[in-house]
């Protein structure tokens, strides 16, 4: 019998010691799938982006890509430059 039978996936990552890090993970996809729509919905390219960022077309693609973390700095610019803002909340 599993030691986690009945419990449910959240308290496995704890019992593990890997949820912070999973969790992060999990809300830099959903960031960066959110980022990725809203450039497609605006018909922006990642060059024009990067430019509107002030940035490097190779750091947006860093911002973009879900495995690799970002300062909370380059997310809130990010967002602005497509005219959004970005909403941080404690549950």
């Amino acid at each position: 019998m599993s030691k986690h039978r009945g419990s449910n996936f959240e308290d496995f990552l704890k019992e593990e010691g890997i949820f912070e890090e999973c969790n992060a993970e999990a809300v830099k996809r959903v960031i960066a799938f959110q980022l990725e729509a809203e450039l497609k919905k605006q018909k922006m390219s990642k060059s024009q982006f990067a430019k509107k960022m002030k940035t490097s077309r190779s750091a947006v693609d860093r911002l973009l890509d879900p495995k690799r973390t970002c300062s909370l700095k380059s997310l809130v610019t990010a967002v602005a430059v497509l005219g959004k803002t970005l909403e941080v909340r404690m549950v």
